[in-house]
């Protein structure tokens, strides 16, 4: 069964959402590739967590995957289980929602990873969920080229481009972050981790987006040496943005 570009896949206990080039390797192993342990025995695999969710990266043969499992965050992860989500149907799942919208963004040439998978299980009111994506070759986070020192103009305008891209095509995204700004070698941006996001008309959820990037920003910037995120290089990423968000 074909779902949007993809390949839904009964399981014993929920079901599988797989991309048509990447079928053949599910029909082998089947929804253990969403655990960590079958890469351990199978491939390589390392603790890369982040955010709410618990991320795992995974190489093995031709897969050079991120493996994110998801999880609550704040007050109420403390109150429930970590990563039981309440069943309000497949279509809410929200490892099947993100893959979709990933397979849309991507349809549109915005720079997002590749969805290659997605799963759950689910019990009788409550489900689990997974989702695997293609890494992006050589990229790192924002967050880490931060750390490292600071960065050029021409980058800060590259990323202020790039989010104006994802904004004209109407994409909030829920935690837009230094951690979820991926670039490579070459100083192309891509944007990651898109739980809960979705496609909206313009409205002000787009300065919302913005405010949450620099809140991230500076948060780094106070655990950092001094000169590593500045006024300059806000006003440098804010004008790029608005001569490119359309």
């Amino acid at each position: 069964m074909t779902v949007d570009g993809g390949r839904r896949v009964a399981t014993a206990a929920g079901a599988m959402l797989i991309a048509p080039q990447n079928t053949g390797e599910f029909e082998l192993s089947g929804d253990a590739l969403f655990t960590p342990d079958y890469w351990r025995n199978n491939g390589t695999v390392t603790s890369a967590s982040r955010g709410r969710g618990s991320t795992w990266f995974i190489t093995a043969g031709s897969a050079d995957w991120a493996l994110r499992h998801y999880r609550r965050g704040g007050r109420l992860a403390a109150q429930t289980s970590f990563d039981l989500y309440l069943w309000m149907g497949e279509s809410r799942v929200r490892s099947f929602v993100e893959w979709r919208l990933l397979a849309a963004l991507r349809a549109l040439g915005l720079p997002v990873p590749e969805p290659v998978g997605a799963s759950y299980e689910r019990g009788l009111l409550a489900y689990r969920c997974d989702l695997i994506t293609r890494r992006i070759a050589g990229a790192s986070p924002l967050s880490d080229r931060l750390a490292a020192g600071r960065l050029a103009p021409d980058l800060w305008r590259s990323i202020g481009t790039t989010v104006a891209r994802f904004h004209a095509a109407g994409v909030d995204h829920a935690d837009l972050n230094a951690h979820n700004i991926l670039i490579t070698p070459a100083g192309s941006c891509s944007i990651i981790d898109f739980d809960r996001g979705r496609l909206r008309r313009p409205g002000s959820w787009r300065d919302a987006n913005l405010r949450r990037l620099k809140r991230s920003l500076h948060k780094l910037a106070t655990a950092s040496p001094p000169g590593r995120f500045t006024a300059s290089d806000w006003d440098e990423l804010l004008g790029a943005y608005a001569g490119d968000k359309g």
